[in-house]
């Protein structure tokens, strides 16, 4: 089967994105050629363009990791995908090295991201290892399909980072980042029973967190520390600082050290966020609280049945989060990113004018 894709290729750093015509390799037994029905766009997109992130791949290299469609043609050991509509999800892992034999499988050292270890889904097809994809079930025929890109990665990396807190009703969940994958955390742990605070320094994104699980708001902007924790405290009256869940998902060195600045006795922080610069932090701080921090990334395949049903529940809302266009415009998009003008997340069509 011959399948000619027509992609969008970061050929150089910081330059715009080159409009190629890519034929897709004949899947091997355990891969498949998806169909995109549409991609997410996100901030780690922007660090690989502009150069501040490296790819594992190198360059040239096709950039996108959320990504939903169809899958068009498999190998034989999974032929009874063809047909199925999938989510990709960002991290594939092997499935069979010990990492994902003890359900580590979003640490896996054989993990294949796409847009990143291969090529991802900004265009019309790629290929992908099969044995990670998610088929789409009938609980979510209701749904606008193209939306249902964002549970690649902004929707189940927040639930991965929420299961990996062991969050439970009752709990504090303190979201520093409300943007992206911060609004889906709110959103997640409120939904699992928490109590949900919100930080940023946008207004806008509190205002609409508010309306999504978030009850208190905090604007970050001029916040002294002192008094943001003495805030926090007074809203979590009642619940002790042992059941603090603290969530850094602003990707940027001032989230970071503001949500290790609220770490207090007995509390786990989470790192969600990403950033390439360094930070400075006393490190002591964890003895002294007997505090706990944990790194997260992506979500293993087995996890997603229990991201997908909190969206069939209505517990996790997409559209108010997510923006659609053409990927012709892809680079329009990347710079609007980069001048923080854009509030939701991208979901791009390949065919749409």
């Amino acid at each position: 089967m011959t399948v000619t894709a027509e992609v969008y290729v970061l050929e150089t750093p910081k330059s715009p994105l080159v409009r190629r015509s890519l034929q897709v390799p004949d899947p091997g037994p355990t891969e498949a050629i998806v169909e995109v029905i549409a991609c997410g766009l996100c901030h780690t997109d922007l660090g690989y363009a502009d150069g501040s992130v490296p790819t594992r791949k190198g360059i040239p290299l096709v950039l996108g990791h959320e990504v939903v469609g169809r899958v068009i043609a498999a190998g034989k050991d999974f032929e009874s995908l063809i047909g199925s509509t999938v989510i990709v999800p960002a991290v594939l892992p092997c499935g069979e090295c010990p990492f994902c034999l003890s359900g580590r499988g979003n640490a896996c050292p054989n993990q294949k991201m796409p847009g990143n270890d291969i090529d991802g889904g900004f265009g019309t097809h790629l290929l992908v290892p099969a044995r990670p994809l998610i088929k789409v079930g009938p609980g979510l025929s209701s749904f606008d399909i193209p939306t249902l890109s964002v549970v690649a990665d902004a929707v189940s990396t927040a639930y991965q980072a929420v299961l990996r807190a062991n969050l439970a009703a009752g709990d504090l969940a303190v979201v520093v980042g409300a943007g992206g994958v911060g609004g889906f955390v709110t959103q997640i742990a409120s939904g699992l029973g928490a109590r949900v605070v919100a930080c940023d320094i946008a207004a806008d994104r509190l205002k609409l967190i508010a309306n999504y699980g978030a009850q208190e708001t905090i604007d970050l902007s001029n916040k002294d520390p002192k008094e943001l924790k003495k805030q926090i405290r007074g809203f979590a009256k009642g619940i002790p600082t042992l059941r603090y869940r603290i969530f850094e998902c602003s990707g940027s060195t001032g989230g970071q050290v503001t949500a290790y600045g609220l770490l207090d006795r007995g509390a786990l922080m989470m790192q969600v966020g990403y950033t390439p610069n360094k930070i400075d932090l006393r490190l002591s701080n964890l003895m002294a609280f007997d505090a706990t921090i944990h790194g997260t990334w992506g979500c293993p395949p087995e996890v997603y049945p229990g991201v997908l049903k909190l969206i069939e529940e209505g517990k996790v809302k997409l559209d108010p989060f997510v923006e659609h266009g053409p990927m012709s415009k892809v680079d329009e998009y990347l710079n609007a990113m980069a001048a923080h003008k854009l509030e939701k997340r991208m979901v791009m069509d390949p065919r749409a004018k």
